[in-house]
């Protein structure tokens, strides 16, 4: 399925109207712009001096959907890479609910950092907090130290909320590849979205050997079906 998600149709509000039609199934309220508009400033007020960045992980590496000016290869310590929110939309139905990546406590992870405009900085980060900020209870926006080639840098990504019903949490290896290898929903399958993160990680050279292995196990899963 062709990928619905630019720039243009986020800032359109897409992805809030994606969520609010389907509110009445989901039982997931997406909140107003006013509402995210307000949880963007709370968080802006406690940005580090300097450039900022945006740390991506997953979706944000092959479709950052935002302008920047500069991309390099990043790491940070304290987060780990990880299919733990269920979805019941986008990658997946309420019927049967697809993941998606976020950060989860724990461990190191290799991703790409986006540098904001300095002028507008706050314009495209609101493109990027309608996205993946489009529900309350999903993601944590928080500040990182990530360390690229040419030195530190300090970003904003996104990890889990553990409180969330949505969290899956370390789901068994069978689970994971069943359902990434079958879930679907208005944005694409979970194959699809799992292997444009991996194409566009080897292109970058960043390798997850965990994200890996869950690649080849679905592209086998999907080889046994046809």
């Amino acid at each position: 399925m062709t990928n619905k998600l630019s720039r243009e149709s986020i800032r359109d509000g897409d992805v809030y109207r994606m969520l609010k039609e389907q509110e009445h199934v989901t039982n997931i309220r997406p909140l107003t712009k006013v509402e995210r508009e307000v949880a963007l400033d709370r968080f802006l007020a406690k940005a580090p001096k300097g450039p900022l960045w945006v740390l991506g992980y997953g979706s944000l590496i092959w479709n950052p959907a935002f302008d920047h000016t500069a991309r390099a290869n990043a790491r940070i310590w304290g987060y780990h890479r990880s299919f733990c929110i269920r979805t019941p939309l986008g990658r997946g139905s309420p019927d049967y609910n697809g993941l998606v990546l976020a950060l989860d406590a724990g461990g190191s992870c290799n991703g790409v950092a986006f540098r904001l405009p300095a002028r507008r900085m706050r314009e495209e980060l609101s493109v990027v907090w309608a996205r993946e900020m489009a529900i309350a209870d999903s993601y944590h926006a928080v500040w990182v130290r990530a360390a690229t080639d040419k030195g530190p840098i300090n970003a904003v990504t996104f990890a889990v909320n553990r409180a969330s019903p949505r969290y899956a949490g370390r789901l068994p290896e069978r689970e994971l590849v069943t359902r990434l290898a079958n879930a679907s929903g208005y944005l694409g399958s979970c194959a699809e979205y799992l292997e444009n993160t991996v194409a566009h990680m080897r292109e970058c050279g960043i390798r997850d050997s965990h994200l890996f292995r869950l690649h080849k196990l679905v592209q086998d899963e999907h080889a046994r079906n046809t």
